[in-house]
């Protein structure tokens, strides 16, 4: 291992346990981590931006001649006039354009890629059952996406038959929340076993080195 892979380590190291040392209570050493980590994302999305937006999605056809890219620039142009107060009125026409351009396209993305596909998966899963077991799965799926629809009926009161079936509704909710919630703890945890097993295997490891 070369003197440069060892401070390497030694850097990550320092700054994995001054985010950790939040743990204990705010203090300057986890602020200049976090001052650098915040820093360096900032400079690499400005710079991968440049790069893969304004240079080669922009200047580069603009070059090669397709000149109506001059609209999409000059509207991004007008984006930096919210930094003067007298002409910050400007960038809200490329705002509202990016609003509803981008409303659009997600509701049109979700309607395709959640709502319709929920749709069709529920519809499908009662005609596709094999056997007892996907059966039961599938009256499942049916029961918890009718239940939840209803608790979000709200034109009429949640009482009766409609009450019952929004409390089953809540409780396919929670479990879903909890189910979400579970999911992201697990990736946390795995980012947390990956920290530990860098500071025992490289970090402790290249004190070998040193000495």
């Amino acid at each position: 291992m070369s003197g440069i892979e060892i401070l390497q380590i030694w850097i990550m190291a320092f700054l994995t346990l001054a985010l950790f040392s939040f743990l204990y209570k705010d203090n300057a050493v986890y602020k200049l981590a976090e001052h650098i980590f915040a820093g360096l994302s900032a400079g690499y999305y400005v710079g991968l931006i440049w790069d893969t937006v304004i240079v080669q999605q922009l200047w580069e056809p603009l070059i090669a001649g397709k000149a109506l890219l001059i609209v999409p620039g000059l509207m991004g142009l007008l984006m930096f006039g919210r930094f003067s107060q007298q002409y910050s009125w400007i960038s809200r026409v490329s705002l509202a354009f990016v609003m509803g351009t981008t409303s659009g396209i997600f509701l049109v993305t979700q309607l395709h890629g959640l709502v319709l596909a929920q749709m069709r998966s529920t519809m499908r899963s009662m005609a596709g059952s094999d056997g007892i077991t996907d059966l039961l799965l599938s009256l499942v799926i049916v029961v918890g996406v009718i239940a939840t629809l209803i608790y979000f009926y709200f034109s009429k009161e949640h009482k009766g038959i409609l009450g019952g079936t929004a409390k089953v509704g809540v409780w396919f909710i929670m479990i879903s929340f909890g189910a979400h919630f579970g999911y992201t703890v697990m990736g946390r945890v795995s980012l947390l076993i990956g920290r530990v097993q860098f500071l025992i295997q490289d970090w402790i490891g290249s004190f070998g080195q040193i000495i």
